[in-house]
């Protein structure tokens, strides 16, 4: 049985649209000690139901890295639909925009909404998610 303390977090979300960077992203969350759980989601709306659906704030994920390019509802449409979540689970989630996207205007975007506290680019690695951690760390 896996020891809780080695992890940084116990439950992190990813939501995107690629299977395959699902697949890496809770490989590498996992791996690096980041969060013990990783809750793969591949839609936005998908996030927000489940979200909206948690009666324990416990099992809410403590991060949540979202893909800015999805279908249906990008990044941003789940940033504007979790402003109207519950008070606890804003309280309790911090989201880390993650995209391939080199535009600019994304990043500005992104670091604009008071929701997200950091950027990263695709794919996640080690090192990002451990520059994360510092900055969090920091900032608190």
């Amino acid at each position: 049985m896996e020891d809780q303390e080695t992890y940084r977090h116990n439950r992190a979300m990813v939501i995107d649209d690629s299977r395959i960077d699902r697949f890496v992203a809770d490989r590498i969350i996992k791996r690096s000690g980041f969060a013990r759980e990783v809750i793969l989601m591949e839609s936005a709306i998908a996030a927000l139901e489940y979200l909206t659906a948690v009666e324990n704030v416990d099992e809410l994920p403590e991060v949540i890295f979202l893909d800015i390019r999805m279908p249906v509802m990008d990044g941003f449409g789940f940033l504007d639909s979790y402003n109207s979540l519950p008070d606890n689970v804003k309280r309790n989630c911090i989201i880390a925009m993650i995209s391939s996207s080199a535009d600019v205007n994304d990043h500005i975007r992104a670091r604009s909404s008071q929701y997200v506290s950091c950027f990263m680019e695709k794919p996640l690695d080690k090192e990002k998610l451990d520059q994360y951690f510092l900055e969090s760390m920091q900032s608190q």
